[in-house]
């Protein structure tokens, strides 16, 4: 199993960057895990997006699914998708429309979103759109998820996705405050990936992220064979960060960056 860091921004994308997007390719089956703001374009300099079996949504924030507008837009309007002759296009009776794997209230959410732009049926029209609840496992091709609930400000899940009758385990953890749910969810994976957004706790309020130190302990317990931190800001000391999840680790973690590739 490949996968592919196509942004590892937080909610402000990184200086030329994007936020949210994973893309993961098992045989011939890809699955992007989120869709945040500046991950179509990258996705694009990365593969064909009418290739594109699923995007798989942790929860609904913008920076995990605000692009989902602009690959609709490509879906329903360039010239590869048109029932007729375009630009060079044979023309098609068959347009891509991928699966969109999204946590509950997610398809009148794309209503709303869709509605800001145009009709609000954009997005529905483009995408054969779905909600998953936690707890359930979702084939796509050659891979499956399955979900897991994390405490953030909004529904969230963390993803589990390998192939379809087993093999090795690639567990994103999605945006979370600190939890015994996504080290129990986690645990033995192959690849662990969790979010460190911030140099410190939030200084007041409900918390809703993990520091780089939190996101290293939460790992140690869940034990997997490597750890990669995500969604750090190029704001911050990238190095101190890593320097941080690892000795919390208590092994070396690996940090995320824009075209970071992982083989498992």
């Amino acid at each position: 199993m490949h996968i592919t860091v196509i942004g590892k921004s937080p909610s402000w994308q990184d200086a030329g960057g994007a936020c949210s997007g994973y893309l993961v390719e098992e045989a011939a089956t890809r699955v992007l895990v989120d869709c945040g703001n500046g991950v179509f374009g990258k996705l694009r300099a990365r593969c064909d997006y009418t290739q594109v079996d699923a995007i798989v949504v942790s929860h609904l924030h913008a920076d995990h699914c605000l692009d989902l507008v602009p690959f609709a837009y490509a879906l329903t309007y360039s010239a590869r998708q048109q029932p007729w002759p375009v630009a060079g296009y044979p023309g098609t009776d068959s347009p891509a429309r991928p699966r969109l794997v999204l946590p509950p209230g997610g398809i009148e959410l794309m209503r709303t979103l869709s509605g800001l732009w145009g009709a609000p049926t954009l997005i529905s029209d483009a995408f054969a759109a779905e909600e998953y609840e936690p707890g359930d496992v979702v084939e796509v091709g050659a891979v499956q998820l399955r979900f897991g609930s994390v405490p953030h400000w909004v529904p969230t899940c963390a993803i589990d996705i390998s192939p379809v009758g087993g093999g090795p385990r690639f567990v994103f953890g999605a945006d979370s405050a600190p939890n015994e749910e996504i080290v129990a969810f986690g645990a033995g994976a192959d690849l662990l990936m969790l979010e460190a957004t911030l140099p410190r706790p939030e200084r007041d309020g409900i918390r809703g992220h993990l520091t780089a130190e939190e996101a290293g302990a939460h790992a140690k317990a869940a034990a997997p064979a490597r750890l990669v931190v995500t969604h750090i800001s190029d704001e911050l000391d990238a190095e101190d960060a890593l320097a941080k999840a690892s000795a919390a680790f208590g092994r070396a973690a690996e940090l995320a960056h824009e075209g970071a590739e992982y083989e498992i």
